[in-house]
């Protein structure tokens, strides 16, 4: 059996005549999540962030809610939803397989 060790990945691609792309993939279980209302200039954030990297998300142009920033809060609640509910089957499925391996 393999180990999974946590970590952290960030890349940035930078190519002529595009926009740079910057990709965080995070797998550690130091994963830490925060939203809340920033209180300077009143508007909603979520932050996920791990020792290594973290990814801040608010509002179009740090301005007021828009129509486009409900649908995207939208979308990130129904994703963590569909994120959780695979979790959760997934990890019954493998204990009860560990169950069974360790009946075996």
């Amino acid at each position: 059996m393999s180990e999974h060790r946590p970590y952290t990945y960030v890349t940035l691609s930078m190519r002529p005549d595009s926009d740079p792309h910057v990709g965080v993939s995070f797998h550690t279980p130091r994963l830490q999540i925060r939203a809340g209302l920033l209180v300077s200039n009143p508007r909603p954030y979520l932050e996920f962030a791990s020792h290594e990297a973290s990814v801040h998300i608010s509002t179009t142009g740090a301005g007021p809610v828009t129509d486009a920033d409900l649908n995207i809060a939208r979308e990130i609640f129904n994703a963590a939803a569909r994120y959780l509910a695979d979790c959760e089957l997934l990890h019954t499925e493998e204990s009860a397989q560990d169950a069974t391996d360790t009946a075996a």
